[in-house]
């Protein structure tokens, strides 16, 4: 029978705490240099908004380690490993809720909450607006089929959450086209989708070679 070792959901614990430390820091330093400016909300928006993706792909990334036929990818302890998705899942749930609230209310940002819910109903970039859209709600399908795991069948509930690679691809676009305008920026979207298909491509590889 396996075992977890008593100290690894203290160190979970303590990457959760440091993780949402290190998000609504980031947060409170960008709002704490532009308090004041008129485009302190747009501002702050698009930084959350960047947190908000990085998470992702360091969600998406963890996901395809927990499949992956490389057993030193995996880890030894299947709850650590759950446990930490679960907590990197709720940390780009919250960073995306707060971009969308900072954005949907910002009068300036051409967006409201019909842009920010609802596709094509931006004014801004309305056409990359609604790629960010589709997918954040294919990503919360994603994590409700994730929710389902244990209640229903491994081939109901998977085939499902599946669509989180389809979400990726989708807020992945949305930043290529709203949200980048420098080079910098550019050089984080293409090189962590470049990341993210490499490894997935790996995942694929290995399991077609065993």
């Amino acid at each position: 029978m396996s075992t977890v070792s008593p100290t690894r959901p203290v160190r979970t614990g303590v990457a959760v705490a440091v993780s949402g430390a290190v998000t609504g820091g980031f947060a409170g330093l960008v709002y704490t240099q532009v308090r004041g400016d008129r485009m302190a909300p747009w501002i702050l928006g698009r930084a959350t908004g960047v947190v908000a993706y990085l998470l992702l792909v360091a969600l998406v990334l963890f996901g395809i380690t927990l499949s992956h036929p490389n057993r030193a990818l995996r880890g030894r302890s299947a709850t650590t490993r759950m446990r930490t998705h679960v907590t990197l899942a709720v940390l780009t749930l919250a960073a995306v809720a707060l971009h969308v609230v900072v954005l949907a209310t910002d009068r300036y940002a051409g967006v409201g909450w019909a842009g920010a819910l609802l596709p094509m109903n931006a004014t801004y970039r309305p056409v990359g607006v609604t790629f960010g859209v589709l997918g954040t709600w294919l990503g919360l399908l994603a994590g409700l089929s994730a929710g389902a795991a244990g209640r229903l069948p491994a081939r109901v509930w998977f085939p499902v959450h599946r669509v989180a690679a389809l979400s990726f691809v989708l807020v992945l676009v949305h930043g290529l086209v709203t949200g980048w305008d420098t080079n910098l920026l550019l050089g984080m979207y293409v090189g962590t989708g470049l990341l993210v298909t490499g490894f997935a491509a790996s995942r694929y590889a290995a399991r077609g070679r065993r």
